[in-house]
């Protein structure tokens, strides 16, 4: 069966056929099973305040295949990621891309949180080359975030010196 499953698989044609009548053997047939279980559950899906001196947010987008994402980091006053969140608009792979990143995140410094690499998400979550631009989203809004972050610290000190 396994093997008559990934013939199946790789021809073009068996894909375009099975589509409308079983479009649960294209999930289970093209997708690694972690980035099914970061789409049907997902972790840290939200918001935090997007206004608190303490949070980042990293809005990035890919227009080529349309995917958004949202990536939001809260930082603790030693430098530590004690929370994130996301909202993406895409794909399973741009899902999961998130929900991984978001796990990866949490409990970092906010230095070490820019030593993720989306080729470390690709290959935690086995993306094949056509979805590797979902890994790349997902490093740029953590990238996003982070910028966001300091740039409030820096007006937060800014304020301090004037006052």
């Amino acid at each position: 069966m396994a093997g008559t499953v990934a013939k199946t698989c790789l021809s073009p044609l068996a894909l375009l056929t099975r589509r409308l009548s079983a479009p649960e053997f294209i999930t289970q047939c093209c997708y690694h099973k972690k980035v099914v279980d970061h789409y049907e559950n997902p972790r840290n899906v939200g918001t935090l305040d997007k206004n608190s001196k303490n949070v980042g947010t990293g809005l990035v987008g890919a227009p080529a295949c349309g995917d958004v994402m949202k990536l939001q980091i809260e930082v603790d006053d030693h430098g530590k990621i004690v929370d994130a969140r996301f909202k993406t608009f895409g794909c399973g792979s741009a899902i999961a891309s998130s929900s991984l990143a978001t796990e990866w995140v949490k409990g970092k410094s906010v230095d070490e949180a820019l030593t993720i690499k989306n080729t470390d998400i690709a290959k935690e979550l086995c993306l094949p080359p056509v979805k590797l631009h979902c890994s790349m989203l997902a490093e740029d809004a953590i990238k996003a975030a982070l910028a966001d972050y300091r740039r409030k610290q820096q007006d937060d000190q800014q304020e301090a010196v004037r006052a």
